[in-house]
């Protein structure tokens, strides 16, 4: 494949019209996603799941589609995924329980499915409760297996030469 060979075939015309073709992509794909991140409420609309801390509810390499309205009260039972201080990769789990105060301030705990124990070992040092403002965003479908293209990806960076 000699990409460079066929750039230098084109005339110029034909190169211009390549770049703007793939601006257009570009652009398109951003304001895609720019529109989610509206609709949803959801600084990430779409994740990953990267480890089996869900299994069986959900799979390594499941896509979720998440949504964030902060009108909506959080309950015991629903998966969200939240991010904590010091850590880049949001962790997606279940809320196991719900403190709500007088004043409408929110705190819960969280664990995953297939963990043993409460997720007070991952919160940052002294944390023992997630707030609502850890929320990315709380599960509301998913597509399974769909993200493993991403997973392979990163496990194994060769893939990304391909």
């Amino acid at each position: 494949m000699d990409l460079f060979g066929d750039l230098r075939r084109m005339n110029k015309r034909q190169l211009y019209y390549q770049v703007l073709n793939f601006a257009m992509i570009v652009s398109s794909a951003l304001m895609i996603w720019k529109g989610l991140i509206v609709i949803t409420g959801s600084e990430s609309p779409i994740v990953v799941v990267l480890s089996g801390s869900m299994e069986p509810a959900f799979h390594r390499g499941d896509l979720l589609f998440l949504t964030n309205f902060h009108d909506d009260p959080i309950r015991a039972g629903e998966i969200v995924v939240f991010k904590v201080e010091g850590r880049d990769i949001p962790i997606v789990h279940r809320v196991i329980k719900v403190h709500e105060k007088g004043n409408g301030n929110i705190k819960f705990l969280t664990k995953g499915d297939n963990n043993e124990v409460d997720d007070r070992g991952l919160y940052k040092e002294g944390q023992n409760w997630l707030e609502k403002k850890d929320v990315v965003g709380r599960a509301r479908g998913f597509l399974p297996y769909v993200g493993m293209v991403t997973i392979i990806m990163n496990d194994y960076p060769k893939f990304k030469e391909i």
